[in-house]
């Protein structure tokens, strides 16, 4: 195990976590303008599709759900190994394509990029590397203005990919609603870094394994926070939506088997919380951020004013805690086993 001395304030994830108020006024300042140029040159695609793997593509799986249900356009993510690899060309001349990676620089990313133009699809970049080859080779590059990263594991990144495409499909999309609602983004991250969900530890480490639930957007922050658990903590984690965990994986929560629901304030919030009862009711120790819930144990949040900035919120307080849960775990956070800031993959 890593040095158990490790303190708060010298981690990189930690200071990059209290970043994230700021990098996300930053891309709401400096990328919103390139966002609606953009918008306004893709005209009116028949549908999405993405590309991007690890946080990167769980962010893609965040704007899906946001183009799915506001939008009403569907939203592709795309096996980068069907180009790289099985040298296969899936129809993308009619769609709009987003590719998100940090670097800018995996070769299977680009390979999926490179057969879209050559279709006369609408490419997408977003980087926080303005002047990578996925910059050079997308149609249109939106900035994610997150500023430099040092942690290995994405916090700020993670949220700004999110930031700027939500811009995207909202000036697709002309809502105001949602443009809006971002605009509070940043006062509402700077609350919920201070929201305090160490209650979780205990139950988590004394089983070593726990489900994160959630639904819609909830799933795409659900699948964020099983990697970081993985990633920076030891602990195996496994992301439902709370319809799928009923089909199966539900059987093995009992006897003080760890839950975490991420509830959002939407219309997936009242199953959700029953979800989250239920498996309580069997035996589970359950944490759910909805007031909805009977017998679950209520978890702090800090709401916002549209569902998906209310899920976005809640990826904060997360970063927060698994930060502060690897150094207990005498982990450092910055340095994940086995893992480099930049993997390139074919």
């Amino acid at each position: 195990m890593a040095d158990t001395t490790l303190q708060m304030d010298c981690t990189h994830m930690r200071r990059e976590i209290e970043e994230i108020p700021s990098a996300v006024r930053r891309v709401l300042s400096e990328a919103h303008p390139r966002a609606r140029e953009i918008a306004e040159k893709a005209g009116a695609p028949v549908f999405l599709a993405s590309v991007a793997r690890g946080s990167s593509d769980h962010a893609a799986m965040f704007l899906k759900y946001a183009s799915e249900i506001y939008l009403g356009l569907a939203m592709a993510s795309l096996g980068p190994s069907v180009s790289s690899v099985y040298k296969s060309q899936v129809q993308l001349e009619k769609a709009l394509l987003i590719a998100i990676s940090q670097s800018g620089a995996s070769p299977d990313i680009l390979s999926v990029v490179e057969s879209a133009k050559e279709q006369g699809a609408v490419t997408v970049g977003l980087t926080n590397t303005a002047d990578s080859p996925l910059a050079r080779l997308c149609t249109s590059t939106l900035d994610i203005c997150a500023g430099p990263e040092k942690s290995v594991a994405a916090t700020k990144t993670y949220v700004n990919s999110v930031v700027a495409g939500l811009l995207l499909l909202a000036e697709i999309g002309g809502d105001a609603a949602l443009l809006n609602a971002l605009a509070d983004v940043p006062a509402e991250m700077e609350k919920a870094i201070a929201i305090d969900w160490t209650a979780l530890a205990e139950p988590i480490e004394r089983r070593g394994s726990l489900y994160v639930v959630g639904r819609g957007p909830g799933l795409a922050i659900a699948n964020e926070a099983a990697l970081k658990f993985k990633e920076t903590c030891q602990i195996h984690a496994e992301a439902y939506s709370s319809a799928e965990v009923m089909h199966g994986p539900v059987s093995i929560v009992e006897d003080g088997y760890p839950v975490l629901v991420l509830g959002v304030r939407d219309a997936a919030q009242d199953g959700l919380a029953r979800t989250a009862d239920k498996m309580s009711a069997q035996g589970g120790i359950v944490f759910a951020t909805t007031d909805k819930v009977e017998h679950a144990n209520r978890l702090d949040y800090q709401s916002a004013s549209h569902p998906l900035t209310d899920a976005l919120t809640q990826i904060v307080s997360f970063y927060a805690f698994i930060e502060w849960f690897a150094r207990h775990r005498g982990f450092n956070p910055d340095v994940p086993r086995h893992l480099n800031k930049v993997t390139q993959t074919v």
